[in-house]
C-alpha cells in the first residue's frame, strides 16, 4: 500500500507522525511525506521519503497537492489536524483519507481551521493521540476517533546529563516559538532557589542572553526531549502539545506556563485531571515558580499531582501502539 502523510512544516505538527509513518514504513507499506523542507532532515533520517509539493514553505493548500496526488496516487492519505488543504485534495481526487491529531483538540480562535468543519469534505476519523480523560469532551461524543498512542519522537542528539548525586532533575522548555529572556531568567531564578538540577531547552532564546546561571543549572539551545523526559521528575513547560503529552507518557507532573495558541487549554486541563499546575502570564514570578514546583518533586508529603500523572500514562500505555494501528491501515481504504 502507498501512503502519502502530510504536516505543516514544524516540529509540533509533524513530530507526532512519524512513530505511526515509520511504523507504517516498518509494515512494508511505500511511504511518501509532503512537508516544507524545515522538517525534511528528520523525516529522511527515517527513510519517509519527504518532498516539498508546489512552493509550499510551512502550510500546505489543496492546490499545492493535487498535482503530487496525480502523481504518486496513494491509496491513502493521512494529514493532520493543521492542513485542512490536503484534506480537501484528497477528497477531490478521490483518494481515502484520514486526521492526525496532534493533541488534544484545539479550541477556536488559535489561527487554525478545526478539522471538524473543512468545507467540501465530508466527517472523517481521527486518529486520535490524546487520552480519552484528557481529551476534549464534545469532541469525544461527536468524532470518529482511533485511539493512537502518543509516542514522543525528538531528532538523535547529544543527551544532558542526569542529576547528580541522586537530586530531583527539572526540566525547562519554553518550546520553538514561545519564550523571551527575561521570562526565562525569571523561571530560572525561582527554580535555582529548589534542592535539584535543572535542564534548560532555550528554544529561540538564545543561551548567552540568560546570563550567569547557577552550577545546578545547565542551559541548551536545545535538548532531545523524548531521550531526557524519562529521567525528569518535573516538567515546566509553556503547554506545547507535544511537551504536554510527552510528560504524560512517562508519568511527569508539569507547571505549565502557557504564552498563546492553544496552550491555555492544555494547561487548563491538566490542572483539572490533578496531574500539574499552571501559572497564568500575569501570574509568574520567581517565587510562585519556586512554591508550585516544590509541590511538584517528589519529595513532597501530598504526592497528588504525581499519582494523577501517573494514572495518565498508564492510561496512555494501554492505547494502541502505532504498530498496531499501522497494521489496521488498510481497513480505512473504501471509506469516502
Amino acid at each position: 500500500m502507498r501512503l502519502l502523510f502530510a504536516s505543516l512544516a514544524s516540529v509540533g505538527h509533524t513530530y507526532p507522525l512519524i512513530p505511526l509513518a515509520t511504523a507504517a514504513r516498518d509494515a512494508g507499506h511505500e511511504v511518501h511525506f509532503a512537508a516544507g523542507e524545515a522538517v525534511h532532515a528528520p523525516l529522511a533520517a527515517n527513510g519517509l521519503r519527504p518532498f516539498r509539493p508546489a512552493d509550499a514553505f510551512y502550510d500546505i493548500y489543496a492546490e499545492d497537492l493535487e498535482p503530487e496526488l496525480a502523481r504518486l496516487r496513494p491509496d491513502l492519505v493521512v494529514h493532520e489536524w493543521g492542513l485542512p488543504g490536503a484534506a480537501v485534495a484528497a477528497h477531490r481526487a478521490g483518494i481515502p483519507s484520514i486526521w492526525h491529531g496532534f493533541g488534544r483538540m484545539f479550541p477556536a480562535g488559535i489561527g487554525l481551521e478545526p478539522p471538524v468543519a473543512a468545507g467540501e469534505v465530508p466527517r472523517l476519523p481521527h486518529l486520535d493521540i490524546c487520552p480519552p480523560s484528557l481529551q476534549d469532551r464534545h469532541f469525544l461524543a461527536t468524532e470518529d476517533r482511533i485511539g493512537l498512542r502518543p509516542v514522543p519522537y525528538s531528532a538523535p542528539g547529544a543527551r544532558p546529563t542526569r542529576a547528580r548525586g541522586g537530586r530531583p532533575l527539572v526540566y525547562l522548555t519554553l518550546g520553538t516559538v514561545f519564550g523571551t529572556p527575561e521570562l526565562l531568567r525569571t523561571i530560572v531564578e525561582g527554580l535555582a532557589r529548589l534542592d535539584a538540577d535543572v535542564v534548560v531547552a532555550a528554544g529561540r532564546v538564545p543561551p548567552e542572553q540568560l546570563g550567569d546561571v547557577p552550577d545546578d543549572v545547565s542551559v541548551h539551545d536545545w535538548v532531545p526531549q523524548a531521550e531526557l523526559l524519562p529521567s525528569v521528575d518535573v516538567v515546566v513547560h509553556h503547554g506545547g502539545s507535544g511537551t504536554t503529552l510527552g510528560a504524560l507518557v512517562v508519568g511527569a507532573p508539569q507547571l505549565v506556563l502557557p504564552q498563546g495558541a492553544d496552550q491555555f487549554a492544555n494547561a487548563e486541563a491538566v490542572s483539572a485531571a490533578g496531574a500539574g499546575l499552571r501559572l497564568l502570564p500575569e501570574q509568574v514570578s520567581a517565587d510562585l515558580v519556586a512554591d508550585h514546583v516544590a509541590r511538584l518533586l517528589p519529595r513532597h508529603p501530598d504526592g497528588g499531582h504525581r499519582d494523577a500523572a501517573r494514572a495518565l500514562a498508564e492510561e496512555i500505555a494501554r492505547m494502541p501502539s502505532p504498530e498496531e494501528v499501522a497494521r489496521r491501515l488498510p481497513d480505512h481504504l473504501d471509506r469516502p
